[in-house]
């Protein structure tokens, strides 16, 4: 027999159900048969649910999914605060010569045009000094 899924309203109805049957005498295992669940998925209905109206049970969905919500953007905001800190740190160059799993490819660090500007190539800067108008005379960069 296949597990069914049941909604928490449908929850709520049932445990009713099984608190009305109750009340007139009837033992839990004959409840549970005639609401087509388990001893063991009442108790836990019971544990989780009872208690609760339709209003509460609603307002627990919303709580969970807002709660699910907002841990999703305290990692997200964790990871960006690592990279940011990584990236502060100022040991990224070195981390591209090593070959981290977040560099650019070997082909593209191979490049001679990367090799002269010194992206990707190793942490060690160019011998050709450059200023903001572009590199300065007899240097090997051509641009």
């Amino acid at each position: 027999m296949g597990a069914k899924r049941y909604s928490t309203e449908q929850i709520i109805v049932k445990l009713r159900q099984a608190e009305i049957e109750m009340g007139r005498g009837v033992k839990v295992p004959e409840v549970c048969r005639k609401l087509g669940i388990s001893e063991q998925t009442f108790y836990r209905w019971r544990k989780r649910y009872g208690g609760l109206d339709r209003s509460e049970v609603r307002r627990l969905k919303a709580l969970e999914q807002e709660n699910a919500r907002l841990k999703k953007l305290l990692a997200e905001s964790l990871i960006d605060n690592a990279i940011l800190k990584e990236a502060a740190s100022g040991n990224f160059r070195a981390r591209l010569a090593e070959g981290s799993s977040w560099s650019t490819p070997s082909a593209s660090r191979a490049s001679p045009s990367a090799a002269r500007v010194g992206l990707w190539a190793s942490p060690v800067r160019p011998s050709a000094t450059v200023d903001r108008h572009g590199p300065t005379r007899g240097s090997s960069w051509t641009g």
